[in-house]
């Protein structure tokens, strides 16, 4: 076993990417910078961005330590069915293209609080901002770096609280450059992500090939899909023990909707990249994501699935433990420290590169709510651009000094990438329906809206600490509920789809309540003519649809 260091050849490699990712940036930030100091330039990249930039920013702020070791944690205890987040990702940014983000364009809404301050109030609205920059800088910035932290500093050997430091600093530098700077950099970003990636996992095939007399990575993939069927499997059944993460047909008609659609088409985070666009190329840059999001699997998952065939063959089964104990997420760390010299660095620039991009994404979100929902609402409603520019710089620097503070007190120690679906879980049910009502019927209220995110949130910590107090027992044979340690839970997909379902409800006769047979003034500017997508949008849907239809069908 290879040692948790980087050789020169590592460092050197290493070196190229950043000094290719830094100086492009600076590149970019001089050529394209604005005169004006416009903060929507600076936010949004208004106009700036191309479809292929918009898509490749998409992911490279979406990948991030959680998949490259969360997910192949994952694929190692679950298998391929684990994929169903990227599969499903996939036709969700189609439909988020087509009925999304017209509607946001159609209405110049360039972030979240803004979208819920035009269609119902302010009060929500700046509810709703505070709570996204808390979630952003205490929960996922900083599960950003506390994961990548860990995950870098096994593989190099360069101690953690540096670790954390140095991924601060260069996110910073590139974040300080607006979207612009992010959107460019982030093709580079998915380009070593995407190469140190499969350089990660032709290596953990090849291993396996080599383990049964074998070369090459196809013969490795033939001896995992026939050494362990069991992890090939896209849908579980309610006895196989793994129900209670992916609960059977949740991931196709249920909770899993949810989870993409919420993420991918009601976060700041990620709807950003193409709020500054036209519809033509922000549905291009769209696509170009899903297409990608067919790719992760083989990726993140594929490693996992091929390092849990290593271990049952004892190849490195000590180097899984930790403790005494099994640590699936040391997977993929344990096999990026297989790699030859060279190699390993362009992996080590992969997960660098999926982590700083997702930091830098998640730093420019904050300083854009902040900016234009916060201070430019409460504290300075005349600022001139120039300080709403210098406003968003300073908010980039003291959201990434409180995530450095607080991220190593964070202690997400095993199974991080279902920790941080779980717990997000707990709110995206009620905020989903928030947006999607508020979307498509124009006599949802304010009120409604406050029910499904507070109520919403009530009924989720209710659903999650029930069966602890009430023998559940009685839903195993609908397959809500399924034994764990004796105890009958309820999986979380369908939690979060029982709270979707109990939020709309309670919004539907809220709203017929408060406003009878009057609608909402406050309703979208929506028309059908909006949703109807270009000829070539088309087709790459249908192709990637057809995809995922094969995909199902042949893992099912």
């Amino acid at each position: 076993m290879k040692t948790e260091s980087l050789s020169l050849a590592d460092i050197i490699v290493f070196l190229t990417y950043f000094i290719i990712v830094a100086g492009y940036g600076i590149w970019i930030y001089q050529k394209k910078k604005s005169a004006k100091n416009d903060s929507k330039d600076y936010f949004l990249a208004e106009g700036s961005l191309t479809w292929w930039a918009i898509g490749a920013s998409l992911i490279a702020s979406n990948i991030s330590a959680e998949q490259f070791i969360g997910m192949s944690g994952s694929g190692f205890q679950l298998g391929l069915a684990i994929a169903t987040y990227e599969w499903m990702a996939a036709i969700t940014l189609i439909i988020v293209a087509v009925f999304f983000i017209p509607v946001y364009l159609k209405n110049k809404i360039f972030t979240m609080p803004q979208f819920l301050s035009q269609r119902y109030n302010e009060t929500v609205a700046m509810i709703m901002a505070v709570f996204w920059l808390l979630l952003y800088v205490v929960v996922n910035l900083t599960s950003i770096l506390f994961l990548g932290a860990i995950a870098v500093s096994s593989i190099s050997g360069i101690n953690f609280t540096i670790c954390i430091i140095a991924m601060a600093v260069f996110a910073i530098i590139i974040t300080l450059g607006g979207m612009k700077v992010i959107g460019y950099t982030d093709v580079i970003q998915v380009f070593f992500l995407i190469l140190g990636g499969l350089a990660t996992t032709y290596l953990a095939l090849n291993l396996v090939s080599e383990h049964y007399g074998d070369t090459g990575a196809i013969a490795g993939l033939g001896h995992i899909t026939s050494q362990v069927p069991s992890h090939f499997h896209m849908i579980f059944d309610k006895t196989n023990e793994n129900y209670i993460e992916l609960p059977g047909l949740t991931v196709l008609l249920g909770g899993m909707w949810i989870v993409n659609l919420n993420y991918w088409g009601c976060n700041q985070y990620i709807t950003q990249r193409a709020l500054g666009a036209d519809l033509k190329t922000a549905r291009g840059g769209l696509l170009f994501a899903a297409f990608l999001k067919l790719l992760m699997p083989l990726i993140v998952v594929v490693p996992g699935i091929a390092a849990y065939l290593l271990y049952k063959q004892e190849v490195f089964s000590t180097e899984m433990m930790v403790d005494g104990q099994l640590q699936p997420d040391r997977a993929y760390p344990v096999l990026l420290n297989l790699l030859p010299s060279g190699l390993k660095g362009l992996s080590f620039a992969a997960l660098t590169a999926a982590v700083v991009a997702s930091l830098a994404g998640k730093a420019n979100s904050i300083a854009t709510i902040f900016t234009l929902d916060v201070y430019q609402k409460v504290f300075k409603r005349d600022a001139s651009e120039k300080q709403l520019v210098v406003t968003g710089k300073i908010t980039v620097v003291v959201s990434m000094l409180l995530a450095v503070l607080i991220a190593p007190f964070l202690g997400i120690e095993k199974g991080g990438f279902k920790f941080i679906q779980e717990y997000t879980g707990f709110v995206s049910p009620g905020i989903f329906a928030m947006f999607i009502l508020g979307f498509f019927w124009k006599r949802t209220t304010s009120s409604a809206a406050l029910f499904a995110t507070i109520g919403g949130f009530i009924l989720s910590v209710i659903l999650k600490f029930l069966p602890e107090f009430m023998d559940l027992s009685f839903l195993y044979s609908t397959g809500f509920a399924v034994p764990v340690n004796g105890v009958y839970e309820i999986p979380f997909l369908d939690r979060m789809g029982f709270v979707f379902l109990f939020s709309i409800i309670g919004m539907f006769f809220i709203s017929k309540l408060e406003y009878k047979d009057s609608p909402n003034p406050k309703g979208l500017e929506v028309d059908a003519s909006m949703f109807k997508p270009n000829a070539g949008f088309t087709v790459g849907a249908v192709l990637i649809i057809g995809i995922l239809v094969a995909l199902y069908t042949v893992f099912w």
